[in-house]
Formats: C-alpha cells, structure tokens, sequence
C-alpha cells in the first residue's frame, strides 16, 4: 500500500549545459509540485503506514530549502534538472521518511515531470 503527500515550491533555475543564447541558458522560474510517496502496511495499531502531520514535518524544511530560491545557488542543485532535483530531494528524505518509495517532481505549466525510486542496486553497492 503506498500513500503520498504533495508540496509545491516556486524557484528559479538555469542549465548550464543549454546552448548559449537558449531560454534554459538564462535564468528562468517554475512552478514547481513533489509528490513524496511512502509504501509499507498499516501499523495494527494506529492504521497508519506514516502519519501525514509527522510527514509535512520531515517535508517543511526541504521545501523551506528550495521554495523562492535559485535552484543553482543550492549546495548538490549546481545543475538543476528535474531528475537532480527529485534525487536531491531522495537524499534529504530518505533517512527521515521511513519507507520512502518514490520522489517526483513536476513542472505543471511545462507537463514535464521525473520520478525516481532510490538508488539502484549497483549505486548502493558502490556506496558501501
């Protein structure tokens, strides 16, 4: 069973790898929405897999971190991307939010989106 608990951030970013003289090569700003998901079975007790108070805590102060910021200036953002945003975020997460599954991250007013599920198996082994 997995739930999920949405916040939203506005930030403004820039590619360096876009062409000069691009739209992505300046700096520009996005709406942006990051789905946290979490997956686990109900806790017998309380019926809850995590509790939503206890989440928008772990998640205030990343959005804190990232809401009307410039997304480069961020320490591991120096290319902000979606997928190194939704890693970002994993990063920051995956200790505080047991049973994370999965990060997305969306630009609603460009219909682009990233999801992504952890390391995979070779990245956790490189890291140990």
């Amino acid at each position: 069973m997995q739930i999920y608990k949405e916040f939203r951030f506005e930030a403004a970013h820039f590619l360096p790898s876009a062409a000069p003289g691009t739209a992505n090569a300046r700096v520009h700003g996005h709406s942006f929405r990051a789905r946290i998901v979490i997956e686990g079975e109900p806790n017998a007790d309380t019926g809850y897999i995590f509790h939503f108070d206890a989440l928008a805590d772990a998640l205030r102060e990343t959005e804190d971190a990232l809401d009307h910021r410039l997304l480069n200036e961020i320490e591991g953002l120096t290319a902000p991307t979606l997928e190194r945003i939704a890693i970002w975020i994993w990063n920051r997460l995956s200790n505080r939010v047991a049973g994370l599954a999965q990060v997305e991250v969306h630009r609603d007013s460009c219909g682009e989106g990233c999801i992504y599920r952890g390391p995979s198996a070779e990245q956790r082994l490189a890291a140990e």
